[in-house]
């Protein structure tokens, strides 16, 4: 964690990625201190690059995306071209919402929400495995969500 970084700063923080749609006065008056200072410290965190946009949580069942998928892949060669080329494409693939590379026996984990069976099929069918670098591909479907957050745990760091 940046070591610039108060007490208040982190209480600023911990409120505005709960909810970011708070006017400067209402963070001022929930972190107790006065609208002026409070604007100028979230000024310098956004300045700072600690907050990178805000944004709107949809929420994927009333949209009816039910579906999430976490698939795991393999290359059929790790040289730098497949990772550059599979990265770009990955990227622009609206379906998947993540994408990491992973130590151990496989080289990305995506994850993937889709409107159903029907749809990951016909997106792994028509786009994700048009990918010739592509050796294996291994979904896991996720059955019960039991925690999904976009907080970072900022109070651990106190």
């Amino acid at each position: 964690m940046n070591s610039d970084l108060s007490r208040q700063d982190i209480k600023i923080l911990s409120i505005l990625q709960t909810d970011a749609s708070k006017t400067s006065s209402e963070v001022a008056d929930i972190v107790g201190m006065s609208q002026s200072p409070c604007w100028r410290r979230i000024n310098r965190i956004e300045q700072d690059g600690l907050i990178r946009k805000k944004v709107a949580v949809l929420d994927r069942h009333a949209l009816g995306m039910d579906l999430v998928v976490f698939a795991t892949v393999n290359l059929t060669t790790s040289g730098r071209q497949n990772l550059v080329e599979f990265e770009k494409a990955v990227s622009n693939f609206d379906e998947v919402v993540e994408c990491y590379t992973m130590t151990g026996i496989w080289d990305y984990m995506l994850k993937i929400i889709v409107k159903d069976i029907r749809n990951y099929e016909s997106f792994v069918r028509d786009r994700l495995l048009c990918l010739s670098m592509i050796r294996e591909l291994h979904s896991h479907i996720a059955v019960t969500e039991i925690k999904n957050t976009t907080e970072l745990p900022l109070h651990s760091q106190l």
